[in-house]
């Protein structure tokens, strides 16, 4: 009898993700690290203390409620008034997950039925591919392509995506990795594509702070998308505490409640005194979120000016913290290839795009770097790679 494959069948292919592989390598080789997304630095100091004051009081040390503690949830729907004049209940509009990747698949196992389509902006973040397979779902990529110095949304290319086995969108703006910001007109198309044909949309706005150009526009704000989308946000690429793990929805009650009866199988509840604490840091003053948001654009334009000086061709990131770049003029197509050499040719870690994509020949030749890491090691970082002008390989 033919032995059958331990790996659920719709989980088959996906295997270590790239970051796991990538990370591993910088640690063998000593490499610096700018594939995963995550900052060498701590956050607030006050905010870490914040959650060593509630593991002392005994706050969120044991289950906290299955929703979210009260004290985060209200914090959640004051920064969403307060930034972007969004009124949610915290009592039946507000979720609190374990991080923005538990909040996705929560809600893609939630809204989905084996079958449904769902369309994902291309290149996208991997666990977007696992948690629609996990939910049943079909993937349906549009690919945002290189347009100038940035990635661009075709809405005809949208649009003609859109089929009657369509159940959602799948957004994410500022969007990783290419680093785009879906503009007010883009956002209104796809609004409007929506409500013609009744769709949900699962919007992915964790990089809401880091926008550098342009502004950050939710679409829940946008006419007749309030009641048909699910936002989700997260604590750890605002405030530097990526471990804690401390993500959330907003959503109107019908769509919270879906996603919740998913959550509570998950993992029911989770960081119980960050909770407390990631309360604290959106009630940070504004100066916090502008000093972050213009050290981060600092970081980028260092990284940007010597990916370019070094032969890279730069897709100026408009949001987040990663920079795509484009390998072709240093004499490169293999966006794999080079990033498995590159630790050993100069000592830096990248991440090929290609893991993003349905489509590998279209993300074949982009490469995308982290930005999120101390000036000293960026500036390191950039003298090593411009030791590939000296390679042969331009």
């Amino acid at each position: 009898m033919e032995a059958r494959p331990y790996l659920n069948r719709s989980l088959a292919g996906f295997g270590t993700t790239i970051f796991a592989e990538m990370s591993a390598l910088a640690l063998s080789t000593g490499s610096i690290n700018l594939g995963q997304g995550f900052p060498d630095t701590d956050g607030p100091a006050e905010i870490a203390e914040a959650a060593i004051r509630a593991i002392r009081e005994g706050k969120g040390n044991q289950y906290p409620p299955g929703p979210g503690i009260p004290e985060l949830r209200t914090a959640v729907a004051e920064h969403q008034q307060r930034r972007y004049g969004l009124t949610w209940d915290p009592d039946t509009e507000v979720l609190v997950t374990a991080g923005a990747t538990e909040a996705i698949a929560a809600a893609l196992l939630a809204l989905l039925e084996p079958g449904d389509e769902v369309i994902a902006l291309e290149p996208y973040y991997d666990s977007y591919a696992a948690c629609i397979a996990m939910a049943g779902g079909v993937r349906v990529p549009v690919t945002l392509r290189p347009d100038g110095d940035t990635f661009a949304l075709d809405l005809d290319e949208l649009r003609a995506a859109v089929t009657p086995r369509t159940r959602l969108i799948l957004l994410n703006t500022p969007h990783n990795p290419t680093g785009t910001v879906l503009s007010r007109a883009e956002l209104t198309a796809v609004a409007e594509l929506a409500v013609e044909r009744d769709l949900l949309v699962v919007t992915d706005e964790v990089y809401e702070h880091l926008v550098f150009d342009g502004e950050h526009i939710p679409l829940a704000t946008l006419p007749g998308m309030r009641g048909r989308t699910v936002t989700i946000g997260s604590a750890g690429k605002t405030f530097s505490f990526t471990g804690w793990k401390v993500g959330w929805v907003t959503a109107i009650p019908e769509l919270v409640g879906a996603v919740r009866s998913a959550k509570q199988f998950l993992t029911y509840v989770a960081s119980g005194p960050f909770q407390y604490a990631v309360a604290e840091a959106l009630r940070l003053p504004d100066s916090y979120f502008a000093d972050f948001h213009a050290d981060m654009k600092a970081k980028r334009d260092l990284l940007s000016a010597g990916l370019a000086d070094a032969g890279f061709t730069v897709f100026r990131p408009a949001g987040t913290y990663f920079v795509t770049t484009d390998i072709r003029p240093l004499g490169e197509t293999d966006g794999f290839a080079f990033c498995r050499t590159l630790p050993e040719r100069v000592g830096v870690v990248a991440i090929p795009n290609a893991v993003f994509y349905d489509h590998k020949a279209a993300g074949a030749p982009y490469v995308r770097f982290a930005f999120c890491k101390q000036e000293s090691v960026l500036s390191e970082a950039v003298s090593r790679l411009g030791k590939l002008r000296g390679s042969g390989s331009v």
